[in-house]
Formats: C-alpha cells, sequence, structure tokens
C-alpha cells in the first residue's frame, strides 16, 4: 500500500511539474499576442496595421492551436482579427469578423469569465458595429446583452466601459453614452497594459469630443 501511495505521488508531482511550465507558456504566448497588438494598433500608422495584423492573425492561429482548450488564446485571437478588419475595411472584411465571432463565442463555450468577461464585451463590439442582415450578423439586442454581461464581470474595466459607451453613443443615448465613458476614464490601470490604457482613454476622450459636437449642433 506504501508502494502504492509512493507511486501515485510520483505521478502526481511530475504531472504538477510538467503542467505548470505549460500554463506559464500559454500565459506568455497570450501576453505576446496581446504586447503585439497593442504595439500594432497604437503605435503604427493606419497604413501599416492591415499587414501587421495578418501577421499576427498567424500568430495566434498556432497559439491557438497548441491550446484548444483554454479560453484566453480564442478572445486574443478573436480581438485580432477584429481589428484586421478594422484596418481592412469594406466587404472583405466581412470573413474577418465572421471567424472573430466564432472565436469569442468558442471562448465562453471554454470560460465566459476568462480575462474579466472580455469575450462577451468583444462579441458585444462585434454585434453593434458590422452590419445586419443580409450582409452581416449585426444585432443590437445581442450587442447589449454582451455588452451588459461583460459590465456585468468586470463593472470599472476600461473596456467593458468604452465599448458600452460607444454603443450607446451610436444609439443616439448621449447622456447615458457619457456616463459611462467618464467612468471608463476612472478605471483602474492594469498591469502592464499602459500602452493599451494609454490608447483607450484617448479613444474615449474622442468620444466625448463628438458627444460635445453633436449637443452643440443641436443648439444651433
Amino acid at each position: 500500500m506504501k508502494a502504492m501511495v509512493k507511486i501515485v505521488s510520483a505521478i502526481l508531482g511530475a504531472t504538477l511539474f510538467i503542467a505548470a511550465p505549460a500554463m506559464a507558456s500559454v500565459d506568455d504566448d497570450v501576453s505576446r499576442l496581446q504586447k503585439e497588438w497593442e504595439h500594432i494598433k497604437y503605435e503604427l500608422r493606419p497604413t501599416e496595421q492591415e499587414k501587421e495584423f495578418a501577421r499576427l492573425t498567424g500568430e495566434a492561429d498556432k497559439v491557438v492551436a497548441q491550446n484548444p482548450s483554454r479560453a484566453e488564446p480564442y478572445i486574443w485571437h478573436g480581438i485580432i482579427e477584429a481589428s484586421h478588419a478594422g484596418a481592412k475595411g469594406g466587404l472583405g472584411a466581412l470573413s474577418l469578423v465572421k471567424n472573430a465571432k466564432r472565436n469569442f463565442e468558442r471562448a465562453l463555450e471554454i470560460n465566459p469569465n476568462a480575462l474579466n468577461g472580455s469575450a462577451y464585451t468583444s462579441l458585444g463590439s462585434l454585434y453593434y458595429q458590422v452590419p445586419g442582415w443580409p450582409i452581416g450578423f449585426g444585432d443590437e439586442k445581442k450587442a447589449l446583452e454582451f455588452l451588459q454581461k461583460g459590465l456585468a464581470i468586470n463593472p470599472d474595466g476600461i473596456d467593458s466601459n468604452y465599448f458600452y459607451g460607444d454603443f450607446l453613443f451610436r444609439l443616439g443615448e448621449l447622456d447615458n453614452a457619457e456616463r459611462v465613458l467618464r467612468k471608463a476614464l476612472q478605471a483602474p490601470p492594469r498591469s502592464g497594459r499602459k500602452l493599451a490604457d494609454e490608447g483607450r482613454r484617448r479613444e474615449v476622450g474622442q468620444l466625448l469630443e463628438k458627444i460635445a459636437e453633436k449637443r452643440n449642433s443641436s443648439q444651433k
């Protein structure tokens, strides 16, 4: 019996020893995708972004293939593809956003709470930015549903509030949009995400300027 216990303990010890580096590896891979995405989105010129997002999508393919049971690679694969679609523009981007949608849906099947509910927020952002039927899958009701689910998990996050604020702005709900966007500006800084935080705050500021412009034009 003691011998059996020793054997089981040895197996468990070996498993834990192997699993820990594997976990570190996927987290490192996801972090690398995240850092490269931030660099492309916030430091490169728009004319350079499409090519670089296409390259990074290929890198994300590998990370997902190596980690099919983890939600985080699917989330970042989706974010990169959605950004690639934004840089590409036009009808040619539809296949990219459809792939991004599938990645977010797969992430939700695995772990809806991964990365503070980012799959919900990202999927919601697709639903309000993509054209509706028959061109695309855009749907305001689904956008609201997923954005609110993302907010429920991460109520004080800069991204969850930014995208909800952008959605409200597009609906013409200027007062609510401003309230949510100002909350986004109050979001605590994210560890290791300084570049992303600064870039997102600029985007929040640009939206607030658009709200002010709409108010001024309506008063004339």
